[in-house]
């Protein structure tokens, strides 16, 4: 392939350069996984070496490695001695939505690049408009975990879930080991589709001092719906909605229609 700097914007490049909360190598590891998932690098083609990498991004031999560690341990690229590094994902546009693959692994890495605080891991009976949403009666229970997530000790996330369906019991100290998604899959749960609603909103006195922010100051509210098929239809198994401090989260969807 041509160099790998050339297939990315001034913005990008500049922005990879920056002072951030989040390690170096997880910033260069995202730059290229995003490339991959939309296609702008090839199923096949071949990636530069390391050594090529940090020459080409300015970094160090060792911030390629894990940037490049971390893509292989999720599939994206296959590693052979003797032949380099190839990507091994295989774009497909879909119309106006974001592959669901991309999306389910974007949300587990960044839980495996943060620190989590569980501050409720309990079953209970849900609000009205949750039981309906879940479809369970009124004396059902569901399961309702509370965490804030960190980077460098910085909160910048606030997550409310409620889940039905899982097929074993799930402690707080299974949320503290692992992101959420893998302990759905070790209990039964099988996502097929995830639908999100973004919003903004102002921190109540509780937020803010999760968040380490004041009260009144702007938060991001996401609400993400993820449900799971069952015969000819879905339907919803875990409700999430998250609060993100702003100035320390980022959301971005790279959305391609198919023509």
């Amino acid at each position: 392939m041509k160099n790998i700097g050339d297939i990315f914007s001034e913005g990008q490049l500049q922005a990879l350069n920056q002072e951030a909360p989040t390690p170096l190598y997880f910033r260069l590891y995202t730059l290229l996984k995003d490339a991959i998932l939309n296609g702008t690098i090839d199923n096949g083609a071949q990636m530069p070496t390391e050594q090529q990498l940090a020459e080409t991004f300015g970094v160090s031999r060792i911030t390629a490695k894990r940037a490049m560690d971390e893509l292989a341990a999720e599939s994206l690229v296959e590693r052979r001695r003797g032949r380099g590094t190839h990507v091994t994902y295989e774009y497909s546009p879909q119309p106006v939505q974001a592959p669901l693959v991309g999306m389910l692994q974007e949300i587990e890495s960044m839980a495996r690049h943060s620190d989590v605080h569980v501050l409720e891991c309990k079953s209970l009976k849900p609000p009205a408009s949750v039981r309906e949403a879940l479809n369970i009666g009124e004396a059902d229970t569901a399961l309702h975990v509370v965490r804030v997530r960190s980077r460098d000790g910085l909160p910048f996330g606030y997550y409310s879930s409620w889940t039905a369906g899982l097929a074993k019991a799930v402690t707080k100290r299974d949320f503290e080991n692992a992101p959420r998604l893998e302990i759905f899959r070790k209990h039964g749960l099988a996502i097929t589709h995830v639908s999100q609603t973004i919003s903004a909103l102002a921190a109540t006195p509780d937020l803010a001092a999760q968040l380490d922010t004041q009260p009144g100051a702007p938060l991001l509210n996401l609400v993400r719906l993820s449900y799971e098929r069952d015969g000819d239809k879905e339907h919803l198994v875990d409700y999430l909605k998250v609060f993100y401090h702003p100035e320390r989260f980022k959301y971005r969807m790279d959305l391609k229609v198919d023509n």
